[in-house]
């Protein structure tokens, strides 16, 4: 039952989630389900945590008996949107400081903290790996898609393609951009395309990377160059259940949900401190 709820969850357009959320009815039940404590926990967390917040979420309901963990997966942008909405959730977690900064700005996320850090990379349809073997190669592509600009990646990447104008001309990310065919909401989005053949190359973490396994070809962007997204976490402002919110936190923090980010591919978060 609980896995089929996350299935439905993960799946409802942003909207329709946010007054679902907010509501608690006509989403599937008549009426809003009694709550006995603290046994419910709505995290709202960037695509790129789906697999290892899903996986972590086992974890915590074992250790947590009676407690149920809803996920809601999303590009931080809509999330942050949901949340300034009035959507409830009790916990935040996003793919940069810009979002989490105004949401706390706005009186909708309490003290985040980093819990870790994101490499940018290329990743390659594999019948195109032949050709795009790094950075400089990337406006030979002729199929390029990207994260949309309010999206972090998509912001990243923009950096990026301005840093590596410095060195492979100045018209870089024109000629990169000229080969856009698509601008994605999430970084999941861009990473199923290329996996698709929809697109030759695009620009993921190196999370979604390795989640895709042998799907893609992985293209590292030199680290001159490279812009390393930090992931701040926050309990959000006016929960029901503070307490469980914060064992969230305690736990992505703890040795053992550290190990699982770093399993999934996550660098540490250097000390807690924001990221560049």
């Amino acid at each position: 039952m609980r896995r089929s709820r996350r299935r439905f969850l993960r799946c409802l357009p942003p909207l329709l989630l946010a007054a679902c959320i907010v509501s608690g009815v006509g989403c599937g039940r008549s009426e809003p389900a009694p709550v006995k404590g603290e046994d419910r926990l709505v995290v709202f967390a960037a695509a790129s945590l789906r697999d290892v917040f899903t996986a972590m979420g086992g974890d915590f309901e074992r250790a947590h008996a009676g407690v149920e963990v809803t996920f809601n997966f999303a590009g931080t942008q809509e999330l942050r949107a949901q949340l300034e909405h009035g959507a409830a959730a009790d916990v935040f977690a996003s793919a940069d400081q810009r979002h989490m900064d105004e949401l706390v700005k706005a009186g909708r996320a309490v003290s985040p903290v980093v819990f870790a850090r994101n490499e940018p990379v290329i990743v390659v349809a594999r019948e195109s790996a032949g050709a795009i073997r790094g950075l400089a190669d990337l406006p030979a592509a002729s199929r390029v898609v990207l994260g949309a600009q309010e999206v972090p990646i998509g912001r990243y990447t923009l950096e990026i393609l301005d840093r590596a104008s410095a060195s492979l001309g100045a018209d870089f990310r024109a000629r990169v951009e000229g080969k856009v065919v698509s601008r994605e909401l999430n970084v999941r989005q861009v990473l199923t395309k290329v996996r698709l053949g929809e697109a030759q190359a695009g620009v993921v973490y190196r999370t979604d990377a390795q989640a895709a396994q042998d799907g893609v070809t992985v293209v590292a962007i030199p680290p001159e160059i490279n812009v390393i997204a930090a992931y701040p976490i926050a309990v959000v402002a006016g929960t029901a259940h503070a307490g469980l919110a914060r064992a969230w936190v305690d736990f992505v923090l703890s040795e053992a949900g550290q190990r699982a980010l770093r399993g999934a591919g996550f660098l540490a978060p250097a000390g807690g401190g924001p990221g560049p």
